[in-house]
């Protein structure tokens, strides 16, 4: 309990489970992602507020609703490449405050198609195939729902569809 601990009488004291287990187990824990178990075999689906991401959600409401679980909502902010010039050291990625995943989490909250399912938003950065399918995992989902990349960047840089789809542990749903 945080903040306040009760007492235990002298006869329940017992030696804490933190010291029974080993410290490396420990590490793994802690770096875990909580989830709330609600929304485990839910459905996830990645948005960004474009069109493509619209259509893709629209869809997982329905799929979640008719398998009658939750629909975890994933948004990855931007994560921009900074190089570094001193010599040929690889690239350094640098987290941006990324104020676009507030944005979005009030305007899905003032939406009345998401009060037909239960929903979280869940924000995270980096490669945005390798966090949907991490928030995928975590949670147990049963499927991702991704809109389709439209445009030059999809055909120069891979979409995250075709890359998600090659890569997942579990079933992807491309919408177009």
């Amino acid at each position: 309990m945080a903040g306040h601990e009760f007492p235990e009488p002298a006869d329940r004291k017992r030696k804490p489970l933190a010291d029974h287990v080993p410290s490396d187990v420990r590490a793994a824990d802690q770096a875990r992602h909580p989830c709330d178990p609600a929304f485990r075999h839910g459905v996830v689906v990645g948005f960004d507020g474009s069109t493509s991401s619209e259509r893709a959600l629209a869809y997982a409401i329905g799929m979640a609703r008719r398998s009658g679980s939750g629909l975890i909502i994933v948004h990855v902010a931007n994560r921009l490449p900074t190089t570094v010039w001193a010599g040929c050291e690889p690239p350094v990625f640098v987290d941006v405050p990324d104020h676009r995943t507030e944005v979005l989490g009030l305007e899905l909250a003032c939406a009345d198609y998401l009060a037909e399912v239960p929903w979280i938003l869940v924000e995270r950065g980096g490669d945005i195939c390798h966090e949907l399918e991490e928030v995928g995992r975590e949670y147990s989902a049963d499927a991702i729902v991704v809109g389709s990349t439209q445009g030059i960047v999809g055909r120069i840089f891979g979409s995250v569809a075709g890359r998600l789809a090659k890569r997942a542990q579990r079933p992807v749903v491309v919408i177009p």
